[in-house]
């Protein structure tokens, strides 16, 4: 039980992280963007519409860890957890393969990955 509950909080956390970081790439697309590591010109034609899909993209995954949550499917949100860990790894090698900066890419998509990885044992050990 105990176990459980960890997973779910730190699955809620995750989800509250991810709604937010979308929701700033709609709202202020510049700091989003420093925020994951890489700069855009937000002046060049189209990247303000490409930060606006990553940003619609990072609530939609927030909302659909919150709707099984709510479900109490433990373990389904344990695998789609797990298999959205592949999200922060490759956030990681594209700010790396961009020439951002190294804390980023191993610190925030690293250790976000790292969080996602723990609470993916928690809920699937339950």
């Amino acid at each position: 039980m105990f176990i459980t509950t960890v997973g779910y909080i730190l699955a809620g956390i995750l989800a509250a992280a991810i709604i937010f970081i979308g929701a700033r790439f709609l709202i202020a697309p510049r700091t989003a963007a420093a925020g994951y590591g890489v700069l855009p010109d937000l002046d060049r034609p189209g990247v303000r519409a490409y930060l606006s899909v990553k940003g619609i993209r990072d609530i939609t995954t927030g909302l659909f860890v919150i709707i099984l949550m709510l479900s109490h499917a433990t373990h389904l949100v344990g695998w789609v957890m797990l298999a959205a860990t592949l999200i922060p790894i490759v956030d990681a090698a594209i700010v790396l393969r961009s020439g951002g900066a190294k804390s980023i890419a191993y610190g925030v998509h690293g250790g976000t990955a790292a969080v996602m990885l723990i609470t993916t044992a928690l809920l699937l050990a339950s």
